[in-house]
């Protein structure tokens, strides 16, 4: 077991530190993934670590995600654990050690009568479509090609209807931005491109020059079901520096501004209603300098900047979630 320091467990929430390093357990029915039926797997919200698989996930009415098996034999382990007066088997993560949730007698019996049941703010989601994109690509062959093509129908299928939605949001170098945000339960995909500037078909050697008026920013798809437009916008306010005026770390300039693209007036009010609620709180100590910006056109940025920090881990970020 690898325990991470305080520094590297930084990406965490409050309830997702509460729950895996002090064992807490969440509200049952009113979690992330108790109710997820979507294709894919579930990593260690901690280290990233692989530990079950949609494909082993059932109902178990108890309002915790629950499996019959965790993703492979050396996923996870089990602790006697006898706290709260009685005496049950605690499930952790093999590498990071994280608490996971327990482990009961009472599952399906024709799929070996196991019940892991897991806290969702130990995990994250990470859906068949991402696999590939996120460094988890191995795990595309447990799945069968009818459930990919599945998985392709009703992501188009949500976006068009409205089930799922958008948000263009801006906070510095999209590298860390989106590293981040695609951690936030309910967020469904994440791609970082350029918007808010003056010139068609923007390259970063363009925008690097602080002279066309685009800003980095991340483009998300999420289920308002799971994270409201909201909630999105408390996360944003946490994972920057939204006092600093076009600056953010040691990237210096225009691009790196914080600023919220509305696509719709509903947007609009949140956003707005949202920086106000922030400056009277006190948490940062100075004026929030956030634009409110109407969305124009979003251009996808080059490829190799799209999930940078998956393909390079130790690369440049200043991007962290605060809990204050």
């Amino acid at each position: 077991m690898t325990r991470l320091s305080p520094q590297e467990m930084k990406h965490l929430t409050k309830e997702q530190f509460h729950v895996t390093q002090e064992c807490a357990t969440e509200n049952p029915f009113n979690n992330a993934y108790w109710n997820n039926h979507d294709a894919g797997i579930y990593v260690d919200v901690v280290d990233g670590k692989p530990l079950f698989s949609s494909a082993d996930k059932f109902d178990s009415k108890s309002g915790w995600p629950s499996f019959t098996k965790p993703i492979d034999g050396k996923a996870v382990t089990t602790d006697e654990d006898r706290s709260h007066g009685m005496v049950r088997t605690e499930v952790k993560s093999k590498e990071a050690g994280s608490h996971l949730g327990h482990l009961f007698d009472d599952g399906p019996k024709d799929r070996g009568g196991k019940r892991y049941c897991i806290n969702s703010a130990s995990l994250r989601f990470i859906p068949v479509l991402n696999l590939e994109r996120e460094g988890y690509g191995q795990y595309l062959k447990n799945f069968p090609k009818e459930v990919i093509e599945k998985a392709k129908h009703d992501l188009k299928a949500r976006i068009q209807s409205g089930e799922y939605q958008t948000a263009e949001l801006a906070g510095g170098c999209f590298w860390g931005m989106q590293d981040l945000i695609r951690r936030i339960p309910g967020v469904v995909d994440t791609e970082v491109g350029y918007t808010g500037g003056k010139t068609a078909n923007p390259t970063y050697e363009d925008v690097k020059t602080e002279k066309t008026g685009y800003a980095e920013a991340v483009k998300i798809t999420f289920n308002p079901k799971v994270v409201s437009y909201e909630a999105l916008l408390d996360f944003f306010f946490r994972l920057h520096d939204p006092t600093t005026l076009d600056r953010q770390g040691n990237d210096v300039g225009t691009s790196y501004r914080s600023a919220i693209f509305y696509l719709n007036d509903s947007q609009k009010e949140a956003a707005e209603k949202k920086i106000k609620e922030w400056d009277a709180s006190g948490r940062w100590k100075k004026p929030i300098v956030t634009e409110v910006t109407k969305a124009s056109k979003f251009y996808r940025a080059e490829e190799y900047h799209q999930d940078y920090l998956v393909k390079k881990p130790n690369g440049y970020t200043c991007h962290y979630y605060r809990t204050f």
